[in-house]
């Protein structure tokens, strides 16, 4: 069985900062649940998926001026 989501500490290896952290699993997290209208079942929270997204480097991000792409 896996955790609920990574830890933090694997997450900062990711990304520079926390802000970055929270902007991307924003994205990821709407970007998931656009693709799934119908819902998540209750064991698979989009977040955590998001967040296990970026722990496993299974998204890309890049940071510029404006915010995160």
């Amino acid at each position: 069985m896996m955790m609920n989501q990574p830890s933090l500490d694997v997450l900062m290896e990711k990304v520079d900062n926390k802000y970055t952290l929270v902007v991307a699993a924003a994205k990821c997290t709407r970007m998931l649940m656009g693709s799934c209208p119908e819902g998540f079942p209750e064991e698979q929270k989009p977040v955590s998926m998001a967040l296990w997204k970026i722990a496993e480097e299974d998204i890309t991000f890049e940071c510029v001026r404006d915010g995160v792409k």
